[in-house]
């Protein structure tokens, strides 16, 4: 006969007997490690405003600092700086003569900057083949000084062959990369190495409304590799708004088409406002440009423009054609830009390739030589 008994709760608890059931408790184990997680969760995500003797970086914003310390004033130290030394700008214009690529250039800088403005008495002839011509200016407007090269490829298109016409540009491009890696291997090298390394490159396309014709699928294709390309249409009032607007959308999905690489690039936008600012400057490419150096009376005000028989065509104004837009992407929003790219990205490119062939001579050299030593002995 077996036995059977029961206890009360109070009963139990005055002995000290636990009679929770063990799924309880099991509820209430992982109560009280969630909150744990939590409390982690909430020190991370709200760390101490200083800094620790660990790894882990505090950031010390204004509010948290006991009084001026005057971090900001380093800009003001860099300003200074680059009015004092200045610095530089090289771009390269590319496209068959007749395109207004000089006029385009004096009109950029609202000065006489082409070699074909600066030489008397110039007449301009064919060149056999392609040969490049650089002149250079220094540009002075509110205190900043800015040496500015020009380099035009006078030949280039204009022959009946033009195969392999875009060779001396490689050539001429990659030679500057040369000579700056040079000066940066020198062991007492100068404390301001000058830079002739193309910045920008500005390729001319014919306004023929139709697509883009073989030679210049070949020259951006090549070289969007080693230089920023921006193609203009120019001489676009020859084209009519509807014209010019089918133009531009087949002469982007030629790009696509041929994996031919203009800037901005997609994959250099550092953050979400430099992608919608380029997004934009992508939109309108490629920029549909007229250029000239005279002035016009528009309002009682003076303008830039070009004076037909049915009135005046204003560079400037958004509404006749798209120079300002190519204005401000080379000079006022993305030059310093336009040079990063140049030295981050291009040169780069360049040096890393350069310093692993003379490392792959050198081992050659030296296994040749070890062989023979061996065959010596």
């Amino acid at each position: 006969m077996g036995l059977s008994f029961s206890l009360s709760a109070d009963t139990a608890q005055e002995q000290g007997l636990d009679l929770e059931p063990p799924v309880r408790m099991e509820e209430e184990m992982e109560v009280m490690e969630e909150r744990e997680v939590e409390e982690r969760v909430v020190e991370i995500e709200h760390p101490l405003p200083c800094l620790s003797e660990s790894d882990t970086q505090g950031i010390i914003k204004g509010r948290d600092l006991f009084g001026y310390v005057g971090i900001e004033a380093v800009l003001d130290q860099m300003r200074r700086k680059t009015m004092k030394a200045g610095f530089e700008f090289n771009i390269m214009v590319v496209g068959q003569s007749g395109l207004g690529k000089s006029t385009l250039v004096n009109t950029l800088f609202k000065s006489k900057v082409s070699r074909k403005s600066c030489t008397p008495n110039y007449e301009e002839k064919i060149s056999k083949t392609v040969h490049l011509q650089s002149v250079s200016h220094v540009i002075e407007e509110k205190g900043v000084k800015m040496k500015l090269t020009v380099i035009d490829t006078p030949g280039f298109g204009d022959q009946i062959n033009n195969e392999n016409c875009w060779e001396p540009i490689v050539k001429y491009v990659n030679e500057q990369y040369e000579k700056y890696l040079k000066e940066e291997l020198h062991v007492n090298r100068k404390r301001r190495i000058p830079d002739t390394r193309i910045h920008c490159c500005v390729y001319f396309l014919p306004a023929t409304g139709h697509w883009l014709r073989p030679i210049d699928v070949e020259f951006m294709r090549r070289l969007g590799k080693i230089v920023s390309i921006v193609p203009v249409i120019a001489k676009a009032d020859t084209l009519t708004l509807e014209e010019r607007l089918e133009f531009k959308q087949r002469i982007r999905q030629d790009l696509q088409a041929n994996g031919i690489r203009v800037y901005p690039q997609k994959e250099y936008d550092e953050d979400a406002e430099d992608r919608i600012l380029n997004d934009k400057i992508r939109e309108n490419i490629p920029f549909a440009v007229v250029g000239t150096d005279k002035e016009h009376q528009v309002n009682g005000n003076k303008v830039l423009g070009r004076k037909t028989k049915w009135g005046i065509i204003e560079v400037e104004n958004v509404a006749h054609c798209e120079f300002a837009h190519l204005r401000d992407l080379l000079i006022r929003s993305h030059l310093q830009d336009l040079k990063d790219v140049t030295h981050n990205i291009h040169y780069e490119a360049y040096r890393v390739k350069r310093l692993n062939e003379s490392n792959a001579n050198g081992l050659e050299a030296t296994f040749k030589h070890t062989v023979t030593a061996n065959n010596m002995s």
